[in-house]
């Protein structure tokens, strides 16, 4: 009887477990919890879009108004260090970059109304220019009737411009959402030192304050500085095409070169409008269909060179924005919001970057195993 006793008192000896159990003791399983928590996280981020689709009309200039104001900040800074008031020089800035794009939007515009007078000619002369693609698109009709189709007697289809005018009404603000935007740039601007002490007074521990603050600080510091960065990037790039429609003969280079920097703003889009404009307007005033692509090549070339070399050399000491992420951003934001969602896709990225990077910092990146 002693000897079951001690025989049930008796632990149960240690069972030896496999190498890779002993690895990961463990073993990774999802539970009910975790189900449950990301229900709600996906049912979160689904409600978050339709509210941010639903209400683009306020959701659209407030949050443009508040990345623009960040990026603006460390320029009302430099004014606050010279004894400029931060609500004088939050005016000032906002008047002087209304000007820049008035300036820039006069330049565009300029070309646009001339064209828009001269539609007649500009037609038959695109006629003449493609007369070249009648044979094919005659044997291409031929084949269409052998197979049943019921091919066209006409020639090269002219590109249409109804789309023109609803593009423009996308394009164009309202004045209520205008007015907003700059009423919100302006009291951010003013009042950003306020609401950043606020915001990191609102924790209750000294690690999340430090935490909240250096978060705010490296998000201003790296929209201030792709905005900058970027800028001159721009204003290069527009230079540049407006010498090459000024070499190879194309219609006021000023505009072009101004629209180029300004599309230039909005990733991979920008620069492929730029390309068909330019392409458009070369086969227009060229003498030949040839003669009116070069300088539309010339500036893909320039592009390219300005995407994968500049650019990256220059913004990626700062940060390294993936391409994936930088285009899956592109065309969330840009079917959320339209063009000016395509433009706030890389701020918004940069923003995200910044908070995971101090949220969830990589001390080793070293992969398992390595």
């Amino acid at each position: 009887m002693p000897d079951l006793r001690r025989k049930v008192r008796e632990p149960n000896p240690p069972v030896a477990l496999s190498p890779e159990e002993d690895e990961n003791p463990r073993a990774w399983s999802v539970g009910h919890a975790e189900i449950v928590s990301f229900s709600l996280l996906a049912l979160l981020l689904i409600s978050l879009m339709a509210v941010l689709y639903v209400a683009r009309a306020f959701f659209l200039p407030a949050v443009t108004a508040l990345i623009v104001g960040t990026m603006l900040s460390p320029a009302a800074k430099f004014f606050e260090r010279h004894g400029i008031p931060r609500s004088v020089s939050a005016v000032l800035i906002v008047a002087v970059t209304c000007a820049g794009l008035a300036f820039m939007v006069a330049l565009i515009s300029a070309p646009v109304m001339d064209w828009t007078t001269q539609l007649p000619e500009l037609q038959a002369s695109l006629k003449e220019k493609f007369h070249i693609f009648d044979r094919p698109i005659a044997l291409w009709h031929q084949v269409q009737g052998m197979f049943g189709g019921t091919p066209s007697d006409a020639g090269f289809p002219l590109p249409k411009i109804e789309w023109v005018q609803p593009t423009l009404e996308f394009l164009s603000p309202t004045f209520t959402e205008i007015l907003l935007f700059f009423a919100v740039l302006v009291l951010f601007i003013a009042s950003w030192p306020d609401l950043r002490r606020a915001l990191v007074l609102t924790f209750p521990d000294h690690d999340s304050r430090l935490r909240t603050l250096r978060i705010l600080n490296a998000i201003e510091s790296n929209l201030g500085g792709y905005l900058l960065t970027v800028t001159m990037i721009n204003m290069g790039l527009g230079i540049a095409t407006g010498l090459i429609c000024a070499v190879t003969g194309m219609p006021n280079p000023a505009g072009l070169g101004a629209l180029a920097a300004t599309l230039n703003y909005i990733p991979i889009i920008g620069p492929i409008v730029t390309f068909v404009v330019l392409a458009a307007v070369g086969i227009i005033t060229a003498s030949t269909l040839a003669g009116g692509l070069i300088a539309a090549c010339c500036f893909a070339l320039a592009a390219f060179i300005e995407g994968h070399f500049i650019t990256p050399a220059i913004i990626g000491r700062r940060l390294a924005l993936n391409a994936l992420a930088v285009i899956l951003a592109l065309a969330f934001w840009t079917w959320l919001w339209g063009p000016m969602g395509a433009f706030l896709s890389s701020p918004i990225l940069i923003v995200g970057l910044v908070i995971k990077e101090h949220l969830m910092p990589v001390k080793d990146t070293r992969l398992p195993g390595d």
